[in-house]
């Protein structure tokens, strides 16, 4: 795997931090740079972490998750996507509050590096040096998490609420067609 695609597979798997930090910056009445490094940390360190776990197990449990994946994951993409329209219709979006705690961050770490941990398992049957993907998967997601905090400031309350209600869509959607996806090859 060549640098430029580790860099990709970095930028995707950083866009669900990238928009949590937004929304940290969103409700921060003036981020600091310590902000923006705490994001960076755990967002960073748990992208990078999580790939390692699943290269490591993924020879072990490639076969058993093989056969229920794709419902797994659409359930779980699904029930995500509804539960972020129900938040955002609502008003009252969790993520968007100015805690930076180590329980609500711990959280949203592992929250956002679940699909970290299935390319890690993807990972261990392509032959790719492990330890510079999670080199590149933890820089990028950490420079894109800081940069979140101060982007999602400036941004301000201009959104609103129509970006978790776009982004719960965009997540039925993937959910649907990973199934969808699924069932076509199994025709």
């Amino acid at each position: 795997m060549s640098i430029f695609e580790l860099l990709l597979i970095g930028v995707v798997l950083a866009m669900d931090a990238f928009t949590i930090a937004i929304g940290k910056g969103l409700s921060l009445s003036r981020p600091r740079p310590k902000h923006a490094l705490l994001a960076g940390v755990w967002f960073g360190g748990f992208q990078a972490l999580m790939p390692i776990i699943g290269y490591f197990a993924g020879y072990t449990f490639a076969d058993v998750a093989r056969g229920a994946d794709h419902w797994v994951a659409m359930t779980l993409l699904v029930l995500v996507g509804v539960n972020m329209i129900r938040i955002a219709l609502r008003g009252d979006d969790e993520q968007q509050n100015d805690d930076l705690g180590m329980r609500t961050m711990f959280i949203l770490a592992v929250a956002t590096s679940i699909d970290a941990l299935a390319v890690g398992v993807s990972m261990a049957f392509t032959g790719v040096d492990i330890w510079l993907a999670v080199a590149v998967i933890g820089v990028v997601t950490f420079v894109l998490s800081a940069a979140g905090i101060y982007l999602g400031h400036g941004i301000g309350q201009r959104l609103g609420n129509k970006s978790g209600i776009a982004g719960g869509i965009v997540l039925i959607i993937i959910g649907v067609k990973i199934v969808v996806e699924h069932l076509v090859e199994g025709v």
